[in-house]
């Protein structure tokens, strides 16, 4: 007779969670004041005042209630917004969330069933300029070669 084996409980259903390798502030964190990260941060509390993370990604949780000035490269917004936001590649308001105030942004998603009050300027990337001194570079021709130059 084969031994019994235990079957493992049935998973539980899945609460929305931060990716590994993010910063998270839970769900019960109450915080007044300014947060600057140079990483990914999740944030899932309640915070007043001002959220900055210039080169990465802010994601606003479910239970998240910001009433803050957010400035980020990409922002997903799954909870409550009141504040002013600055992203700097795009941002995503999914389903169920909702935010109020004046977004800047290169790139914007609203999916159906958030709720947005306020105004949108998208704004394009600005091209490199070129360095002082420096010269441009002559077009090539087939193979690399230097392009003639038809005047």
């Amino acid at each position: 007779m084969p031994p019994i084996t235990p079957t493992p409980p049935p998973p539980k259903p899945a609460e929305v969670e931060a990716p590994r390798g993010v910063a998270s502030i839970g769900k019960s964190v109450v915080i007044k004041g300014q947060i600057f990260s140079r990483e990914d941060l999740y944030l899932d509390g309640e915070i007043e005042g001002t959220v900055e993370v210039p080169e990465h990604r802010l994601t606003i949780g479910p239970h998240g209630k910001l009433q803050a000035g957010i400035k980020a490269r990409e922002v997903v917004v799954l909870g409550a917004v009141q504040g002013n936001v600055e992203a700097g590649e795009r941002i995503d308001i999914r389903k169920e969330s909702r935010l109020v105030g004046d977004i800047k942004t290169g790139r914007i998603i609203i999916e159906d069933g958030a709720y947005f009050k306020g105004s949108i300027d998208i704004v394009k990337a600005e091209p490199l300029k070129p360095v002082a001194g420096a010269r441009p570079a002559a077009p090539e021709g087939p193979a690399g070669a230097p392009a003639e130059t038809k005047l």
